[in-house]
C-alpha cells in the first residue's frame, strides 16, 4: 500500500446472527413453506447465506387468510393512536438493529455498507416514525369526512432497495389500518426476514404483516388473490403491465413504481463540481439499479467537453469492491442475470457507434461486478439512451438551447424523474414545469423525504408514495 491509499475497512458479520433456514412468516410465527425452498447468496462472492422458504399458492392463501381475520378482529378495532404506538416502537427497534440490519442489506443485495448504513436503514426507520404521526390523523388527510382502510394490502417489493421498499409499502398501509401480505424480491429476502423479528419483538398483533417468500409465482399468486383489496407494486415495467392487467375489473386499488430513465440536465451555468457529484449520486449510487436514476446526462454543449473530462476524473477515484468494506463506493450487481443484461446493453451501446469509456477497476475474481461506464456521442435514438439498463452506465447527450434540453428529457416513454443544473432559480422553476417527470430535483439528485411523494407518468406507473398522498393510496373516503 503507498501513501493515501485506502486500508480494508471491513464490517464485522459477527453483528449478524442468522438461521440457517427462514420460513415463511404468516399469522406472526415463521412456518415452513410449501414450495421449493431456494438459497439466497452473496453476490459479492457468490457464497450461500441461507435457506428461504417458497410459498406456494396454498401458503398464499393462508396468509392472506390470516391478514384478513387480524383486520377484521384486531387491526381495524384499535384506535389510530395505539396503531401510531406499534409504528413508532418499530421505528425505534429498526434503530437499534440499524448496524446489523445494514450489513445483511450489503451481504443480500450487494450494495456499499456506507449506503445501506448511512442512507437505506435511517430512511426505513424515518418512514416508520413519519406514518406513526399520521395514524391519529386520518380525518384530516384530506379524503372526505371518515376515512376507512381498505382492507388486505398485498405488496410485491424489489431488489434494489429491500428494506426501504418495505417500509415505504408498510408504514402507510399499516397507519391507515391496513393489514398487509409482503412478498419481498425472490434474489433479497433477508432484511425482509429479519424485519419479521422485529415485528415479533414489537409485539404486532399476529397477522397484521405477513411476509411470503418465493419468486415470481409467488407474486402473481397474491396480487390475483380474490381477497386481497389493494395492491402495491415496485419494479419493472414489463411486470407492471401485467399486474395491471390481472387487477383490471377486480374493483382492487393499485399504485405501480415502475422503470425510469431520467435527465439529469446540466446547464452550462451550473456549479461544475457540485454538479459532477450529482451525477455520480444519480447514476453511480446504488451500482446504478435505482428505478430514478440519472441514466441519462443532458449537458449544455458549451460545457459537455469540461463536464465529461471531470467526470471521468472522479469516476476513476471511485473504489470498485466488498460492500462490506466502508471505503468501497461501487459494490456488486445485484445478481448474474442482471449483469448479463448490463453486459449486453453495453455491447449493443458500442455497436450503435457510442463511444464508450470505463473506469479502470480490479474486478474481482468471484461475484457480479461492472465497471462505472460512460457512453459519449449518444443519439435519443439509441437503446442505451432509451431503455433503462438498471447498472452503473451512464449515457451522455447534448443540447444547445433549453428547448432542446427540455424536449431531449422528455423525449422517453418513462416519467419518474429529472434532474436540473443551473445557478438560476427562474430556469429551474420554468425548465420543472415543463418536465414531464414525477420527481424534478433542483441542484441534486437521488435525494428522498418520507413527507414527499414520490411516483411517476407514462411508463413509470401510476400513484404516489410517501406524504400524505402516499397514505391516502390506503384509505376509502366518505362516510361508513
Amino acid at each position: 500500500m503507498t501513501f493515501l491509499e485506502y486500508a480494508p475497512a471491513p464490517e464485522s458479520r459477527s453483528v449478524l446472527t442468522l438461521r440457517d433456514e427462514y420460513g415463511l412468516f404468516i399469522d406472526g410465527d415463521f412456518r415452513p413453506g410449501t414450495g421449493e425452498a431456494f438459497a439466497t447468496i452473496s453476490p459479492a462472492d457468490e457464497s450461500h447465506i441461507a435457506t428461504v422458504a417458497s410459498a406456494s399458492p396454498a401458503d398464499v392463501d393462508a396468509a392472506v387468510a390470516a391478514a384478513r381475520r387480524a383486520y377484521e378482529k384486531t387491526w381495524s378495532k384499535l384506535s389510530g393512536r395505539d396503531r401510531g404506538k406499534y409504528l413508532f416502537r418499530i421505528a425505534r427497534l429498526v434503530q437499534e438493529r440499524s448496524r446489523e440490519l445494514a450489513v445483511a442489506e450489503s451481504l443480500d443485495n450487494g450494495k456499499p455498507i456506507k449506503e445501506s448504513r448511512d442512507v437505506d436503514v435511517p430512511l426505513v426507520a424515518a418512514w416508520f416514525f413519519y406514518y406513526a404521526g399520521w395514524a391519529d390523523k386520518l380525518d384530516h388527510a384530506g379524503l372526505g369526512p371518515n376515512p376507512r382502510a381498505l382492507g388486505v394490502a398485498g405488496q410485491v417489493i424489489p431488489w434494489n432497495f429491500p428494506l426501504l421498499m418495505l417500509a415505504w409499502k408498510i408504514a402507510p398501509a399499516l397507519a391507515a389500518g391496513n393489514t398487509v401480505v409482503l412478498k419481498p424480491a425472490e434474489t433479497t429476502p433477508l432484511t425482509a426476514l429479519l424485519f419479521a423479528e422485529i415485528l415479533q419483538q414489537a409485539g404486532l398483533p399476529a397477522g397484521v404483516v405477513n411476509i411470503v417468500t418465493g419468486a415470481g409465482a409467488t407474486g402473481a399468486a397474491l396480487v390475483r388473490h380474490p381477497d386481497v383489496d389493494k395492491v402495491a407494486f415496485t419494479g419493472s415495467t414489463a411486470v407492471g403491465r401485467e399486474i395491471a392487467k390481472a387487477v383490471a375489473g377486480t374493483g382492487k386499488k393499485v399504485t405501480l413504481e415502475l422503470g425510469g430513465k431520467a435527465a439529469n440536465i446540466i446547464f452550462d451555468d451550473a456549479p461544475i463540481d457540485q454538479a459532477v457529484d450529482g451525477i455520480v449520486t444519480g447514476i453511480f449510487f446504488n451500482q446504478g439499479q435505482v428505478c430514478c436514476a440519472g441514466s441519462r446526462l443532458v449537458v449544455q454543449e458549451s460545457v459537455h467537453d469540461e463536464v465529461v473530462e471531470r467526470l471521468k476524473a472522479r469516476l476513476s477515484t471511485l473504489r470498485l469492491g466488498d460492500p462490506l468494506d466502508k471505503n468501497t463506493d461501487i459494490g456488486a450487481i445485484n445478481s448474474l442475470e442482471q449483469l448479463k443484461r448490463v453486459r449486453e446493453l453495453s455491447r449493443i451501446g458500442e455497436e450503435e457507434g457510442a463511444e464508450r469509456w470505463t473506469a479502470d477497476c480490479v474486478i474481482p475474481d468471484k461475484g457480479f461486478w461492472f465497471a462505472p461506464t460512460i457512453f459519449t456521442n449518444v443519439q435519443s435514438s439509441h437503446r442505451i439512451a432509451r431503455d433503462e439498463i438498471f447498472g452503473p452506465v451512464l449515457s451522455v447527450l447534448t443540447f444547445r438551447t433549453p428547448e432542446e434540453a427540455i424536449a431531449k428529457a422528455n423525449n422517453t416513454p418513462y416519467g419518474l424523474s429529472a434532474g436540473i443544473w443551473t445557478e438560476k432559480g427562474s430556469r429551474i422553476l420554468a425548465v420543472a414545469d415543463r418536465l414531464r417527470a414525477g420527481v424534478v430535483w433542483a441542484n441534486t439528485f437521488n435525494r428522498f423525504d418520507p413527507s414527499s411523494p414520490f411516483g411517476g407518468y407514462k411508463e413509470s406507473g401510476y400513484g404516489r408514495e410517501g406524504g400524505r398522498h402516499g397514505l391516502l393510496a390506503y384509505l376509502e373516503g366518505g362516510a361508513k
